[in-house]
């Protein structure tokens, strides 16, 4: 008699190609998610220069900088199409003071070593949020980068 050929995968061989299939897939989600971090970082420096530039039309307008980021304050008169908002929910720290001639705006950034932190108005490179006079709320694990007139 003739013997029958099997064919097929054996049960170790498919259990190999799963866990290849699964430490492959965890290293793509481990990336992702460390460029989806640079990403919102990127969306909010451009929110911060946008609402800078709001803010300086503002100004050549009224001859002050406004009380609070409002769209009765910056939409309405067409300085800025909307008020940005972080993109992992809330609004951005604004700050008016000296009667109007200065404001302190800041954005909390993920990412502790963003080029972006050497150039903002500290110039600190790791500036940590919590002072008075960085215009970022007091967030942990976030690195302010902060605007002002």
């Amino acid at each position: 008699m003739f013997k029958k050929e099997k064919r097929g995968f054996t049960l170790i061989e498919l259990l190999v190609v799963i866990a290849i299939i699964g430490i492959l897939s965890s290293v793509v989600l481990a990336s992702l998610n460390s460029a989806r971090k640079k990403g919102r970082d990127a969306r909010r420096i451009a929110d911060a220069k946008q609402l800078q530039l709001a803010l300086e039309l503002y100004y050549d307008a009224q001859g002050s900088y406004p009380a609070a980021l409002s769209a009765a304050n910056l939409v309405t008169p067409g300085y800025i199409a909307a008020i940005p908002v972080d993109p992992s929910g809330g609004s951005y720290a604004y700050d008016q003071v000296s009667s109007g001639s200065v404001y302190y705006l800041g954005v909390n950034l993920e990412t502790s070593g963003h080029s972006a932190l050497s150039t903002d108005a500290d110039s600190a490179g790791t500036n940590v949020e919590g002072s008075d006079t960085d215009g970022c709320g007091n967030e942990v694990g976030r690195y302010c980068y902060d605007v002002r007139p």
